[in-house]
């Protein structure tokens, strides 16, 4: 049985010695699938009174993080998830405060985020997030403010206070039983953190958030007082993904013979089988309509990672709508085995459009780049790492159009937040593809797949590749430093220097020393770059057969000089 994460919720707010109240909670527990891709949120907010709509700034800004974080694309992180909320709920804020609409829309914000067994809090101003653990109490956030006296301070960030919010972010482990206690100023500005602990007893959140309001007004508290106590209560099984459990309790279906009826489908024809996965032509037979489907490899079955990396795959082709990825389909009927179906693309893959294209044009080449960088754009903007472009990989259609086919070692940022035994670090990228990073077992990001992408538009211009075979041998800190890059123009001399300099800065081996982005990238391929211009390219590299011709030119005059010298001696 699968557990879920389950949290018991407690809270109070009230207006204190105050005519009005400027605080704001709230929380919510989805009940579908976004409790596992998404999490569970509580919020807190405390309107400033200098503004003249305190209480609207608070609650709008509650609202509007609740509601737009679990619009926000499963496959995004917590941290992108809630950072381009908060900018865009900042800059509505900011706009509105310099208008006469709203003047004056401040309020502080501060959020926990529980997803698997880990915690993600954002934090602005000087509302507080601690948590209590084994009767310890810990204060996990820092207050934004400046004192001027011992009773006058004022804050130093918030929302709506600058166009540009600087909004505080950690992660912190959770265990079952934590307490996570969220306050307003007005409460723990006049209780300490001791008394707070010892007001914390019972099983009655709601009471307990109650009581620390009440007794921070007795304590002398002039303003509202807000308290939100967060219990955990249950923590997900770390075993398979419950997004995918259901996926992943289907038999696997073996291996499929052309002429089968199989789940609905007619099988045409066996495309590709291999040990990783097999690819088959099939029909609805209903519909009439064609398509392929992928099944797992066939000895993967008892390997949870395996099986989890296959329905990831499934799960990331839904996810994605765009006429530069392959569409992944839903499947005819009620499926009975694990395999996944998608559009018949037709046309050639980039591989073999290598081969009939020994000597491209350049500019179609560019073309074809800008092409591709617009469908690994598609992950990126779905916080996605594709980790195994190759040619094999792209599809060109007739119309000159391409696809990306393949999602088998897609990181997903938000798939990645949640905890699991099962490894997910398995290399699954293709040698002289993958980009030195992966292969060291290293962070990646999006300049990851910009060097798959540079080693591609190498191989296009040259039909090599820019480090040849030295990856061939085991890579590792040591060998990485020996590796060296292959001039294009060594193979191709039409190839103009300052793209030459492009593709070697695209694929360099350091992460850092690449591109920041797809852009900067495309833009020095066509235009060229100064800084390229004055590279030295030896000639062995730029014209390797000029050069044996030169030396053996010399070779010639020498030994014709040697000749007439030693015919003018013996003849002395």
């Amino acid at each position: 049985m699968i557990s879920r994460l389950k949290v018991s919720i407690g809270q109070y707010s009230d207006r204190g010695s105050k005519e009005h109240n400027g605080d704001f909670l709230a929380a919510l527990i989805p009940e579908d699938d976004s409790l596992e891709t998404k999490g569970i949120s509580c919020v807190i907010a405390d309107g400033k009174d200098s503004c003249d709509l305190a209480a609207e700034a608070s609650e709008q800004c509650v609202k509007s993080f609740l509601n737009d974080f679990y619009s926000t694309p499963e496959t995004w992180s917590v941290k992108h998830s809630a950072s381009k909320v908060l900018t865009a709920i900042n800059s509505w804020f900011w706009s509105q405060t310099k208008s006469d609409v709203a003047p004056g829309m401040v309020t502080t914000f501060s959020a926990l985020v529980l997803k698997s067994n880990t915690a993600y809090l954002f934090h602005v101003g000087d509302s507080r997030i601690y948590r209590l653990r084994e009767g310890d109490i810990e204060c996990l956030t820092q207050d934004h403010r400046i004192n001027v006296s011992r009773n006058d301070h004022y804050l130093s960030r918030a929302m709506g206070i600058d166009h540009v919010v600087d909004i505080d972010f950690r992660t912190v482990s959770v265990q079952e039983d934590d307490i996570f206690l969220m306050t307003t100023d007005g409460v723990h500005d006049y209780i300490s953190d001791g008394q707070i602990k010892l007001l914390l007893q019972g099983d009655d959140l709601d009471a307990q958030a109650r009581t620390l309001a009440e007794e921070s007004v007795r304590a002398g508290s002039p303003d509202n007082v807000t308290a939100q106590l967060v219990k955990v209560t249950s923590l997900p099984s770390l075993w398979v993904n419950e997004i995918f459990s259901r996926l992943a309790e289907l038999p696997l279906p073996g291996r499929l013979d052309a002429g089968m009826h199989f789940d609905g489908y007619e099988i045409i024809e066996v495309m590709h089988a291999s040990k990783a996965f097999q690819l088959y032509r099939v029909k609805d037979s209903e519909s009439g309509e064609e398509m392929v489907m992928k099944t797992p490899p066939l000895d993967c079955e008892d390997e949870p990672a395996c099986i989890e990396r296959f329905c990831q795959q499934e799960w990331v082709g839904k996810r994605i709508h765009s006429p530069l990825v392959v569409k992944v389909l839903e499947s005819a009927g009620k499926r009975r085995y694990l395999y996944y179906v998608m559009e018949k693309v037709e046309g050639m893959t980039l591989r073999e459009w290598i081969a009939n294209h020994p000597d491209p044009d350049i500019d179609e080449v560019i073309e074809l780049t800008e092409k591709m960088i617009a469908g690994v754009r598609v992950f990126h903007r779905m916080d996605m790492i594709h980790r195994h472009l190759k040619p094999e990989h792209i599809m060109i259609m007739p119309d000159q159009g391409i696809k990306i086919i393949d999602f088998s070692a897609v990181q997903v940022a938000g798939i990645s937040e949640i905890a699991t035994p099962i490894g997910r670090n398995d290399l699954h990228g293709t040698m002289n593809y993958t980009a030195a990073e992966y292969l060291l077992g290293m962070a990646e990001d999006k300049r990851s797949d910009l060097f798959s992408i540079a080693v591609m538009v190498y191989e296009m211009l040259t039909g090599q590749l820019p480090y040849g075979n030295q990856f061939a041998r085991n890579v590792n800190w040591r060998t990485l430093n020996k590796i060296q890059y292959q001039s294009a123009i060594s193979h191709n001399p039409e190839i103009p220097l300052w793209i030459d300099g492009a593709i070697e800065k695209a694929c360099k081996l350091d992460i850092k020393k690449r591109y920041d982005t797809f852009s900067e990238f495309l833009f020095d391929l066509k235009n060229p770059n100064s800084r390229f211009m004055r590279r030295h390219v030896p000639l062995v590299e730029k014209d390797p057969g000029l050069l044996w011709k030169t030396l053996a030119m010399v070779f010639f005059l020498s030994n014709l000089v040697l000749l007439v010298f030693i015919f003018l001696f013996d003849v002395n």
